[in-house]
């Protein structure tokens, strides 16, 4: 980790503690925008890491976006980090100038997304389900058809009906309708749609997953503090032999998890398609499904009250395995991948880094 990427760290763990309060997730949760975290972050630079200076990003590598978004999850930052990450990104790519303002991308639609041409642009149509943070956005990124022509188009928030929605944890998950919304036509970019998609694919499994190795270090940071504060029978709860034994199963699935995070940050250096990332993505979905109900049970009766700050960071996580694919999602993948491979191909397959092949 070079001095860059520990400063970036460093800056961001003090912005979450300071800011990222237990009362403004709750108050979030409520539907209140937090303003102020996000206006930290866009003014220090963070929403734009990755992205060179010359299209108004703050430079830096795709490392130190995940390990900011790792924080994120950590402190259960009820902002959208990782889909402006992903939309300035797409941006760079078309060599477009990227936004400081939140952005998200509507990948899950219900109705198709049509592009049709007009004398002066173009209008588009179609709905799309559980669009994160859409309600709090100027603008979102929409991928559809024209014919046989695949698009992106930068679209505005005020010309779609969205109708507001939330995950188990609270989070914004909107249902957005666009209804001949007029795009101009500098706002539309051909793209291959295919590769667009499987590449937002891969990334949004990335960034859910550093995010969520983030939570489940907080859920056994705060389990930890819990057993060693809370005292039953002249004791600490830590000095039990059935808590300590616990302990130690969350801390062994908490190390996979982050193992597993940082094996697929590396690896995105090389491919952003790599198995590593759905492997890292099953693995760490597991972990939460382990982890969550263990810290909940260590806890006891405190740890599913509304009071406590367990619940912000438990829920997300098994709300974040459910996102940009689950384990048997990702374990199909990598199933047709092994069904393809020729004898001599298994071992390197599993001990080496590769890239999953476009089917």
């Amino acid at each position: 980790m070079n001095d860059v990427t520990k400063i970036l760290i460093q800056s961001t763990t003090k912005i979450m503690k300071d800011v990222c309060t237990k009362e403004l997730v709750n108050e979030a949760e409520n539907g209140r925008w937090a303003a102020e975290l996000w206006g930290i972050l866009a003014e220090s630079g963070m929403t734009t890491v990755a992205v060179p200076e010359s299209l108004d990003g703050t430079g830096g590598s795709f490392t130190d976006a995940y390990h900011i978004l790792r924080l994120a999850g950590k402190y259960a930052a009820p902002i959208p980090l990782a889909e402006t990450y992903m939309s300035n990104w797409l941006l760079a790519d078309l060599e477009m100038p990227v936004s400081t303002d939140p952005l998200t991308i509507l990948c899950n639609e219900v109705e198709p997304i049509q592009f049709i041409r007009m004398q002066d642009g173009w209008q588009i149509t179609g709905k799309a389900v559980n669009v994160p943070w859409a309600r709090y956005t100027k603008q979102m990124l929409v991928i559809g058809e024209e014919n046989s022509r695949s698009s992106l188009a930068i679209v505005s928030s005020d010309d779609a009906l969205i109708i507001n929605g939330q995950n188990m944890a609270g989070e914004a998950r909107d249902t957005v309708i666009l209804n001949h919304a007029a795009v101009a036509e500098s706002r539309v970019f051909s793209i291959e749609a295919k590769q667009v998609k499987e590449w937002l694919l891969y990334t949004g499994a990335l960034c859910r997953s550093v995010m969520m190795a983030g939570a489940l270090e907080r859920i056994l940071e705060l389990t930890a503090t819990y057993t060693s504060e809370r005292s039953q029978f002249g004791k600490p709860l830590h000095r039990f032999q059935a808590i300590q034994q616990h302990l130690a199963a969350m801390a062994g699935e908490v190390t996979a998890a982050d193992i597993a995070a940082q094996s697929a940050i590396a690896a995105n250096e090389h491919t952003p398609a790599s198995k590593a990332i759905a492997m890292a993505k099953i693995r760490i979905n597991e972990a939460a499904g382990t982890v969550a109900p263990v810290a909940h049970q260590v806890h006891g009766a405190i740890g599913f009250t509304h009071e406590h700050i367990l619940h912000q960071s438990t829920r997300r996580v098994l709300s974040w395995r459910e996102e940009w694919g689950n384990e048997t999602l990702w374990a199909e993948k990598l199933a047709e991948q092994l069904m393809q491979l020729a004898d001599n191909e298994l071992w390197p397959f599993l001990t080496e880094p590769a890239i999953i092949r476009q089917g």
